[in-house]
């Protein structure tokens, strides 16, 4: 592993025996916070990702969902915390219209995210809840000045979300965001993150916050009863494992979409993306194409496992995945359909301890905000709803108490039956796209997980555009148009390519201690001891 930092990126690996990693240095700060009062990585992610829910409202939210890859030790662990479709839901209530919304109450299913909490300390903390919600209630009720980037993207939210029940009144003052380095205070939500730790989150699904959320949804056009919050839960699920080179790729099992991202690894092996040098527009062009091609696969086949027709194995399926790369003209882009294989703005964190355990965790409102609608006591709710499908016979069609097709991956590298790297990437459908990266700057140019974050990047839009960085360099964008890409280099203060967290171990054990990196393209930090 290369630790001296090759891109520029302006900031150095941490090294040390715990580390946390979160998009937000206060949120890191509660999460070391934690560990150093005794819990493990699991107490240390929770604590962050609470707080996260304060410092950082433009990306998540206490109406949200997470998921999670938990390393105990000896064994990988998955959780699905994401939450199902209300039970007016059905294909007849969205009658007429040819696409889900992207904001407001018809975007909004089930908030996964604080039964997930619960999960995860019950399986594997060793804090009090109640403490975990430490420096979010302080930072709630007494303040915080917020940071630069979080201002830009707060700002940049209102004119889409004025007009969504209780956003105004709970995120601006006399109509405006706050200013980076402006103090923000929300007594309110203060109340609500209290009553959750209290209660176990049991006033959440089926007390008075419940109550609360499905009086406010009923009286401001939601279709939310009592019994839709009641009947919500997280899921263990066996994480997806994939191998590339002398690795395993793991990621949550759909309806996550972190299979795209093992799809375009498998695709990408097959073509023999290693022949060409690491950062040309060559291996760049086989990046993109193999996304292409999984993306295809992923949109047309990926739903909640109770409706997907097409196994995930078959997706995964070594010679499938040839035939898929087969389609590739090493000298030309292309357009992709999707196959027929045979059937049988999100915050990412992550978190390791001296005793070997390590977390990936991402918790997300979706984009930005999410849907824009904030029910009393600050519950911003998430937009996930809006990934489901109105085409009739679709694997992912909208139905009631379904969980839709979604985006938030977290992910773990193990080695030879040992953990590797817990890391993940936000941003939308940038996300598979950013694994894949990571991993071969990784695995195969040996780079540390600060280098990894701070490689220049290429996304894949959700229009379909290819889209760089401003750092990528001239000739490369140059050799890509030559290969028939339609490319656009995006401004330098750029969000739309993701923020990664990673922590890797340094040696063959914990022993040796862990390095860890954290996006420069965020607030963020990583930090340890």
């Amino acid at each position: 592993m290369l630790i001296s930092p090759p891109f520029g990126g302006g900031r150095a690996p941490v090294l040390a025996k715990n580390v946390v990693a979160s998009s937000q240095p206060l949120a890191t700060q509660a999460g070391i916070e934690a560990l150093q009062n005794g819990g493990n990585a699991v107490d240390a992610a929770l604590a962050s990702a609470i707080t996260l829910t304060v410092v950082e409202p433009t990306m998540n939210g206490l109406g949200g969902d997470g998921f999670a890859l938990i390393w105990d030790g000896k064994k990988l662990h998955g959780l699905n915390a994401s939450g199902r479709a209300p039970q007016a839901w059905s294909p007849e209530f969205f009658a007429g219209k040819t696409a889900m919304d992207l904001i407001g109450w018809n975007t909004v299913t089930v908030p996964g995210m604080v039964a997930g909490w619960i999960e995860l300390s019950r399986k594997f903390g060793k804090l009090p809840f109640t403490q975990l919600f430490k420096r979010a209630i302080d930072y709630a009720e007494n303040g915080f000045p917020v940071s630069p980037v979080i201002a830009r993207q707060w700002r940049e939210a209102i004119p889409v979300l004025r007009k969504q029940p209780g956003f105004l009144e709970s995120f601006c003052v006399d109509g405006k965001s706050p200013a980076a380095g402006e103090i923000w205070r929300y007594p309110a939500q203060a109340n609500t993150l209290r009553e959750i730790a209290t209660t176990e989150g049991e006033s959440f699904y089926s007390g008075a916050l419940a109550k609360s959320m499905v009086e406010f949804s009923q009286a401001t056009g939601g279709c939310f009863t009592l019994a839709d919050f009641a009947a919500n839960k997280p899921e263990w699920v066996e994480p997806l494992a994939f191998d590339y080179g002398e690795y395993t790729l793991h990621e949550i099992p759909p309806n996550g979409s972190g299979i795209a991202a093992q799809m375009a690894l498998g695709i990408l092996q097959a073509a023999n993306a290693k022949q060409y040098p690491a950062n040309s527009a060559a291996r760049i062009h086989l990046q993109v194409e193999a996304m292409r091609l999984a993306f295809a696969d992923a949109y047309a086949h990926v739903s909640d496992k109770s409706s997907m027709t097409t196994p995930g194995s078959s997706l995964l399926n070594r010679d499938y995945l040839a035939s898929r790369a087969a389609l590739i003209d090493h000298q030309q882009a292309g357009t992709y359909a999707a196959g027929a294989p045979h059937s049988g703005g999100t915050v990412y964190l992550c978190a390791a301890d001296d005793s070997g355990m390590m977390i990936s965790y991402i918790q997300s409102n979706f984009k930005g905000f999410g849907s824009g609608v904030v029910a009393p006591g600050g519950i911003a709710f998430h937009n996930r709803g809006m990934s489901f499908s109105l085409m009739n016979g679709h694997p992912n069609q909208v139905a009631p108490g379904k969980r839709p097709f979604h985006t938030i991956i977290p992910a773990f590298l193990s080695k030879g039956g040992k953990p590797a790297m817990a890391f993940g990437v936000m941003g939308g459908n940038m996300q598979p796209q950013g694994h894949i990266q990571v991993v071969m700057r990784f695995v195969d140019e040996y780079l540390n997980p600060q280098a990894c974050s701070d490689a220049p990047r290429w996304r894949i839009d959700d229009a379909g555009k290819l889209t760089v960085e401003a750092s990528m360099p001239a000739t490369v964008v140059e050799d890509l148009k030559t290969l028939g890409h339609d490319v656009t280099v995006m401004p330098a203060n750029s969000l739309d390519f993701g923020s990664a967290q990673a922590i890797a171990l340094l040696g063959e054990d914990t022993a040796s201690g862990y390095i860890a990196g954290s996006d420069h393209r965020r607030d963020g930090l990583a930090a340890g001891f």
